[in-house]
């Protein structure tokens, strides 16, 4: 592998694997939410009680742009948007036990997927992926550092 393409190369990779899953995913799990939505919904059940400008910061996002997808997602039955106590102007977003359900079954499919792809690979591959995981989570710290995230 030539260094000066190996950036590019990598990136490829990671983005085609990222693709694929999402685009296999997509058609099994039902209504179908946008990428932005998914993530808000991550971050919201992994973070009960966020505001919505956090949110849009931890995302990202503009606010108005999170405004747009709170909206949605509370359509849905998937998230709460209730005034924090603290200052009325603000909202704070809690997610409902549907949203736990909906991040839980895609997390389900993601893995059978996964698993299911993996297998169809030899032992030495599947040991090279396993071999890179602490190598990729260091790298996506350094991605996060340089974003000048906390």
């Amino acid at each position: 592998m030539e260094p000066e393409t190996f950036p590019d190369e990598l990136t490829d990779a990671l983005v085609a694997v990222h693709r694929r899953l999402r685009r296999r995913l997509r058609p099994q799990v039902t209504p179908r939410l946008r990428g932005a939505e998914v993530e808000l919904l991550r971050l919201v059940v992994g973070r009960p009680g966020i505001g919505v400008s956090e949110a849009a910061k931890e995302l990202h996002l503009a606010g108005n742009s999170v405004s747009t997808l709170v909206n949605q997602l509370s359509r849905q039955g998937y998230l709460v948007r209730e005034s924090d106590p603290a200052d009325r102007r603000a909202a704070r977003l809690t997610p409902t036990p549907a949203a736990g359900d909906r991040l839980e079954e895609w997390r389900k499919r993601r893995s059978e997927l996964m698993r299911s792809a993996l297998s169809r690979l030899d032992e030495a591959d599947r040991e090279a992926l396993g071999a890179a995981l602490p190598v990729l989570r260091k790298l996506a710290d350094h991605l996060h550092e340089e974003a000048g995230e906390p």
